[in-house]
């Protein structure tokens, strides 16, 4: 009789393991996930799953271009998500099938052992003067599978049909179609993100160059309130542009499609075919300093982004927020010939009455033989931060407004000083870290082939940094440099080989300059780089 019971027993304890083992056990996802709007069958490579070209709002066609996304429709049986979406129109391509009007889908990338646990999520919005891109251009793998995370990129409007404001264009929305479209796709994600391993309460808002503006821009945005509660800038400020610069930008677009300042041209800009409009579209685009920008005035923004960051009235979240070394240099090429006469000549332009001082600090004489006017003017403009406000001693100003009301606001320079750099340079010419020179190291891409053995352990590490701000709030991790927060004092150097650290904002003020550009008055750059050097009398390259 005992033995049966202990044979009975011993049944029991065996089930109990079995079944705490398989509660335990990494579940196996299947690649078929039902959403609001229907199933969606993924793929899955190297660990991560992956879910491509899920609409999360209807085409914004015909009635519904230059509009507020509308929902988009349900689908029946099983839709293919094994390739992205259709690009949203840009300038500089043609219109055929890489490109669309049809453009508002979106990626997941799922850890393919995840559990039953749901994780933290990051809402990758991409960079390109809100112009250019696509949510494929982003790949979130590497940051999914190294730290257990969901990843979601997106496309948005761009250009002229996702920034075009002119009155009546429509009842809400008008110059802020693109920003909408993010909030549509945080919204999407707020409904669907569980059924992906992902927990809608820890939504983590990232973005570099015009995606980082974006983020600024959703922290600015009453609607987006409650749909994100983290937020990573990435070589971006808080720029916009205000109500009355957008029609007068939307005017010129208008008499430029061959359309009468009227309202008749309403009617005659909705009856263009789209190739049409995006052909039109090259001055709308403009330059890396004259293309398009969130509108401030309206309910999506009512105030200007930077003016909501100073005063307290953006949404309050722990923020990982920095830029790269020398994120201008390449845009002050236009200066590669330069004379000293020439030079001077166009820091008096820009600088006015402060001109005599910006020079006795950034002497011509200062920056060796070759290429000397474009590094002179690089130094200048980063340490200014006359590029909407990016990088430099602005850039540390608008930190510490955040670090002023978020305790947990994390401050960082990528110093790499010679990161991989894709594409044709002048001979000689060094772009040192320049605009979206760290990008390889978070997202696989061909410049992510190039790294060192040295640059692959700082690519590792801003992996795992990034990673852990969106599953923590703080970019610590173990094994790595300490990295306090802004209010310590402190701001990380992220530099290759192991050797990123912690340093005093002392620092990074000496390195800037920034008791000279904090005691002078001046504007952003209002012009591109290449205007500038021309008024100046620079012969171009």
């Amino acid at each position: 009789m005992q033995s049966t019971v202990r044979r009975g027993l011993a049944g029991l304890v065996s089930l109990f393991v079995l079944l705490t083992l398989v509660a335990a056990a990494p579940a196996s996802p299947s690649l078929t996930i039902r959403t609001d709007k229907g199933r969606v069958a993924g793929t899955s490579a190297e660990r991560v799953d992956r879910f491509f070209g899920i609409p999360y709002a209807a085409p914004p066609v015909g009635s519904g271009r230059w509009q507020p996304p509308a929902p988009a429709p349900s689908w029946a049986g099983t839709r293919s998500a094994k390739a992205p979406g259709k690009r949203c129109l840009q300038f500089g391509g043609d219109s055929g099938p890489g490109m669309s009007e049809d453009c508002l889908y979106l990626n997941v990338y799922t850890p393919a052992d995840r559990t039953n646990r749901p994780l933290p999520v990051m809402f990758y919005i991409h960079g390109g003067g809100f112009s250019f891109g696509a949510g494929d251009s982003e790949d979130g793998s590497r940051i999914a599978e190294a730290n257990d995370v969901v990843v979601v990129t997106i496309n948005y409007r761009l250009g002229v049909f996702g920034f075009l404001d002119l009155p009546g264009l429509s009842g809400r929305g008008a110059g802020n179609y693109g920003l909408l479209d993010q909030q549509a796709a945080l919204r999407w994600t707020q409904r669907n993100i569980g059924a992906f391993g992902g927990d809608p309460g820890r939504v983590t808002i990232a973005g570099e160059s015009a995606g980082g503006h974006s983020v600024c821009a959703l922290m600015s945005s009453p609607p987006a309130r409650g749909l994100f509660s983290g937020a990573i800038i990435q070589s971006a400020g808080c720029p916009s542009h205000t109500a009355d610069q957008a029609v007068a930008r939307g005017k010129k677009y208008a008499a430029a499609a061959g359309c009468p300042a009227s309202p008749d041209g309403l009617s005659c800009l909705r009856g263009k075919p789209a190739g049409e409009l995006l052909y039109s579209s090259g001055g709308f685009v403009g330059g890396v300093l004259s293309g398009p920008l969130p509108v401030s005035g309206g309910p999506e923004l009512p105030l200007p982004p930077s003016e909501a960051v100073r005063t307290g009235r953006a949404a309050n979240v722990p923020l990982l927020i920095g830029s790269t070394r020398d994120e201008v240099r390449p845009w002050a090429l236009p200066f590669a010939r330069a004379t000293k006469e020439q030079y001077e000549r166009a820091v008096r332009i820009e600088f006015g009455p402060e001109a005599e001082a910006v020079l006795e600090h950034y002497p011509f004489s200062a920056y060796g033989d070759s290429y000397t006017g474009t590094y002179a003017m690089a130094a200048l403009w980063g340490d200014s931060s006359v590029f909407y406000g990016l990088g430099g001693c602005q850039y540390q100003n608008l930190t510490a407004q955040f670090a002023s009301r978020q305790p947990r606001t994390y401050f960082y320079q990528f110093d790499d000083p010679h990161p991989p750099v894709l594409g044709n340079l002048p001979p000689g010419f060094d772009p040192g870290a320049a605009h979206a020179t760290e990008m390889p190291y978070l997202m696989p891409s061909a410049a992510s082939k190039l790294l060192s053995p040295g640059q692959r352990q700082l690519s590792r590490e801003m992996v795992r940094s990034w990673g852990a701000f969106v599953k923590h709030g703080n970019p610590a991790a173990p094994g790595l440099a300490a990295w306090p927060s802004y209010r310590a004092g402190k701001y990380m150097s992220l530099l290759p080989g192991g050797e990123s650290r912690a340093l005093s904002t002392e620092v990074y003020e000496a390195r800037r300059q920034c008791a000279f550009w904090n005691s002078i008055d001046y504007d952003w750059l209002p012009v591109n780089p290449d205007q500038l050097a021309a008024q100046a009398g620079v012969s171009l390259p």
